[in-house]
């Protein structure tokens, strides 16, 4: 439905994410959030279907936003390797960490650990299991293009990306602040970039 940019609906979606934040998407109440924001429960159906559609105007933007950024990524990775770069690791997911989630701590808390019960409640594994896809490929495409890369197979990279994914979100689904958050981005890619690098043959 088409979404409403008046006052009201601002503060229906600011209602709707205090109560989502505090009781999570299966407890909030319809009833609740119209009291939060002062509105009968016939308006609060004006602005939307119903609570997964209020969930969803919250949280879309910022999957998407998490999609668009990997895919541009896996871009710039391709144009890269067809170029002949001899620098395939210019940026990595510490880079989306630091430009787009940690500073946007608050909504993809909510994205990642209040979905319980909507299509967004297996969010990181479903992102992982798109982006093994894109690596495997890609990966066969750096051996065609005479890289020396590790053979990996599909269960390691599943295993290898679960495990970067789950450290790159973590300060997120245990509420760090973003300052601590931004700590961590120190540690990780410490961690994790020299691994990623010997895959591709460093």
């Amino acid at each position: 439905m088409p979404k409403d940019k008046t006052a009201s609906h601002v503060r229906v979606l600011a209602a709707a994410r205090e109560e989502f934040m505090e009781y999570g998407f299966e407890k909030a109440s319809m009833r609740r959030i119209g009291e939060r924001c002062g509105m009968t429960a016939a308006g609060l159906y004006r602005h939307c279907i119903n609570k997964e559609d209020l969930f969803s105007e919250l949280v879309k933007p910022y999957a998407e936003q998490i999609d668009g950024w990997i895919e541009a990524h896996v871009k710039r990775s391709m144009d890269a390797m067809d170029s002949g770069s001899a620098d395939l690791w210019k940026e990595s997911w510490i880079d989306m960490m630091r430009e787009l989630v940690y500073p946007n701590m608050d909504s993809y808390r909510l994205l990642l650990t209040k979905a319980q019960g909507t299509p967004y409640e297996s969010f990181l594994h479903d992102m992982t299991l798109k982006h093994q896809a894109r690596m495997m490929s890609f990966f066969q495409s750096l051996r065609e293009h005479g890289y020396a890369l590790r053979e990996i197979d599909e269960k390691e990279m599943h295993i290898l990306l679960s495990a970067y994914t789950a450290a790159m979100f973590g300060p997120v689904v245990h509420g760090y602040s973003q300052e601590e958050a931004f700590r961590c981005l120190e540690a990780l890619e410490a961690f994790f970039i020299p691994g990623w690098k010997h895959l591709l043959g460093y």
